[in-house]
């Protein structure tokens, strides 16, 4: 990606490349954005860092990820729910007006094309695996079943390990600005660890409160 300016829709969550989400669109200035990108079916999006989604006067991250356009529907409230897909990471080189939307000059971040360690990716994904299921146990009715199939592409395979990952959206923003593929699976890899004995400890109050019968 050279520099370029960049239709922006920050949120108040991040968005990791190779991440589906979907997005409820409702601000007059984001249908208009919906609209100027209609061709290019692509914006960025960066985190909230203070400040609220809805109505501007927002404190922005300066990294964020491009997304892709899948699919919209207009309901008839007015509103558009939009599937968007990462692409790929960026930096904030320069905020431009917002006028009627944020938009950003942004540029291409380095070091992303570092060769990722196979015994490295194999342990992460153990780590997120191990998690999910371990949450899966505490939170069984809020935990809706996600495809876990992975990429064989291991730069792919380690952003969706990413996206995987229960974490607070501090977490995930220190793990999007890592520019370095083995770093952020060190980060995941670690956060894995923090939350896997934070869920053993509330599996354990939940079984000592549990009647018995």
């Amino acid at each position: 990606m050279t520099n370029r300016e960049l239709a922006m829709f920050p949120l108040g969550m991040v968005v990791f490349p190779y991440q589906t989400v979907g997005l409820c669109v409702f601000e007059p200035r984001y249908h208009q954005l919906l609209a100027d990108v209609e061709v290019a079916r692509e914006f960025g999006t960066c985190l909230i860092e203070r400040g609220s989604e809805v109505g501007g006067k927002d404190e922005r991250t300066f990294v964020g990820t491009v997304v892709e356009i899948l699919g919209s529907h207009r309901l008839t409230n007015g509103q558009t729910l939009i599937v968007v897909e990462g692409m790929e990471c960026f930096e904030v080189g320069e905020w431009l007006v917002d006028d009627p939307y944020p938009r950003a000059r942004v540029g291409q971040r380095c070091c992303d094309d570092v060769a990722i360690e196979p015994s490295l990716l194999k342990s992460t994904e153990s780590a997120v695996r191990a998690l999910r299921n371990l949450q899966s146990e505490i939170f069984a009715d809020q935990c809706l079943q996600r495809n876990c199939a992975m990429d064989e592409d291991p730069k792919i395979r380690s952003w969706q390990l990413c996206a995987l990952t229960p974490m607070s959206i501090l977490d995930q923003f220190k793990v999007l600005s890592l520019s370095n593929p083995n770093d952020r699976l060190r980060l995941v890899a670690e956060i894995c660890c923090e939350r896997y004995g934070d869920y053993q400890r509330m599996l354990a109050v939940d079984e000592l409160r549990a009647p018995l019968i």
